[in-house]
């Protein structure tokens, strides 16, 4: 019997996706809670966990990283453009889901995830299509799509190390990024790096976060 764990503050949700999973033959929901600290730590004991994150932040990609130290994450958001898919895929989900998607969508990627396959839902395949063959749409001021999730990363406080880390490349690449980045968008520190991800609508000020210590 497959185990599948449910992260979810909202509780309607936390139900709804709740009586979703319990409709896929040969699983078990063993836990359904508000936030990740109230799993079990034991890893290998959920063979997934849907993570609800309604808010999808740069700061989220490290409770995407928490969860699946202990289990498979089953990312649920609305994809509003911050950060990518790849990026998130990165950080360790094993599958990425649309709020929007329909109730078959959901039991399909619990079932796809809990037998050891990784799931991108029908909303979101152009996009995922789209991040890695690299055609997704140039942003103003000349970033690349890795340019601009580095840019992310930065201005929301990340030291070049910890980019690196998160997004699976060497602390030089990142350091070649960040020079490309201040270049293109003619800044010269950090401070000046981070307004102008702001007015470029990649970091509100309402959305920034700290990296954890």
């Amino acid at each position: 019997m497959y185990q599948v764990a449910i992260v979810a503050d909202q509780p309607i949700c936390r139900a709804g996706v709740e009586k979703l999973a319990t409709d896929v033959a040969g699983t078990r929901v063993v836990a359904a809670v508000a936030s990740v600290a109230e799993l079990h730590p034991l890893a290998g004991e959920y063979d997934a966990i849907v993570l609800d994150l309604p808010r999808f932040t740069v700061a989220a990609m490290d409770t995407v990283a928490k969860v699946s130290a202990i289990g498979p994450p089953l990312v649920f958001s609305v994809w509003d453009g911050s950060p990518s898919l790849l990026a998130t895929i990165r950080a360790g989900a094993r599958g990425c889901i649309s709020r929007s998607a329909e109730q078959h969508d959901v039991r399909d990627a619990i079932r796809v995830i809990v037998q050891g396959g990784f799931y991108v839902c029908p909303y979101l395949v152009d996009r995922f299509q789209s991040e890695v063959s690299g055609r997704v749409e140039e942003e103003p001021g000349g970033l690349a799509p890795r340019e601009v999730e580095t840019l992310r990363w930065i201005a929301s406080g990340f030291t070049h190390a910890q980019v690196a880390t998160r997004m699976g490349l060497s602390r030089a690449t990142i350091n070649t990024y960040a020079k490309r980045i201040r270049a293109k968008l003619n800044v010269s520190n950090k401070a000046e790096l981070t307004r102008m991800a702001i007015e470029m609508g990649h970091l509100t000020e309402s959305r920034r976060s700290s990296p954890a210590a």
